[in-house]
């Protein structure tokens, strides 16, 4: 990519969502850019050549805002950027079995992106999921039962019965400690469990007691929510109920299946 068609593009995509100067420059400058706002307000305007390395650190910046908008334009990279990418893009195609040679935030960006190919968050109830959740809370007789999609700052459910709350932050989610386990996670009495003992949905609304969650995975093996039963009771779980909990979720598994895109599909 030589520097002219960067700029250009740059420009395009900025314009395309509306972005200003300003906002730019201070995503920019949070990347370790060392550039001054009107130098930036320069090269927008096709008035300054910058270096490949600096083209890039601002195309990221676009990029990043970009990511908060329903723009569907992204700056690509200089061939510099490409060769340097290159390891890194290797590791990824791993999918979650590499997550091992990834940086937590590297490991957490494919999650996430992940999840967002399933086209799932912020859509209509279905009852193709709904009927699964049903089952659940009718098969325990528990007072709740979700299908939870874990954002990057969040958990929306996508199926839910039962009184528990849309969009709760994803530090205080249950299921965002499912998500990081290879099974279920069980929690007979959260009041007596360290982890969450302290947790405002077991302290308020909804006074979560009990929880057992299955992790659900996206593309590439990545994990991204989970079929959790929740009651606001202290109780048991067999062995036997773990097994049943696993066959509800595997149902819900071949739901998301059918929305998860691998990333070659992209590629192709």
């Amino acid at each position: 990519m030589d520097g002219q068609t960067q700029q250009q593009l740059t420009l395009v995509a900025a314009t395309d969502a509306g972005l200003n100067p300003e906002e730019i420059w201070i995503q920019y400058f949070g990347l370790g850019g060392t550039l001054a706002q009107i130098e930036i307000e320069a090269y927008l305007r096709g008035l300054l050549d910058l270096p490949a390395a600096e083209r890039d650190t601002l195309a990221s910046a676009v990029n990043e805002i970009l990511e908060e908008t329903t723009s569907s334009v992204r700056v690509p990279y200089s061939e510099r950027r490409d060769e340097q990418d290159a390891p890194s893009r290797a590791r990824r195609a791993l999918g979650a079995v590499g997550a091992f040679l990834l940086t937590p935030g590297e490991a957490e960006e494919e999650r996430v992106d992940a999840l967002r190919r399933t086209n799932l968050l912020d859509t209509p109830a279905e009852e193709r999921f709904d009927s699964i959740t049903r089952r659940a809370r009718e098969q325990f007789g528990v007072s709740s039962s979700t299908v939870s999609l874990i954002d990057s700052h969040r958990q929306y459910l996508k199926s839910v019965v039962g009184p528990v709350g849309q969009n709760t932050p994803r530090e205080l989610s249950f299921c965002n400690i499912t998500i990081r386990n290879a099974g279920p996670l069980i929690v007979n009495d959260a009041l007596a469990d360290e982890r969450f003992k302290n947790n405002p949905l077991v302290r308020g609304e909804p006074y979560i007691r009990f929880y057992a969650g299955y992790p659900l995975r996206g593309s590439n093996g990545w994990t991204i929510g989970t079929l959790c039963i929740i009651d606001q009771e202290p109780r048991d779980f067999s062995a036997d109920d773990e097994g049943a909990l696993r066959l509800l979720a595997e149902a819900a598994q071949r739901e998301l299946d059918l929305d998860a895109r691998p990333v070659q599909d992209d590629e192709s």
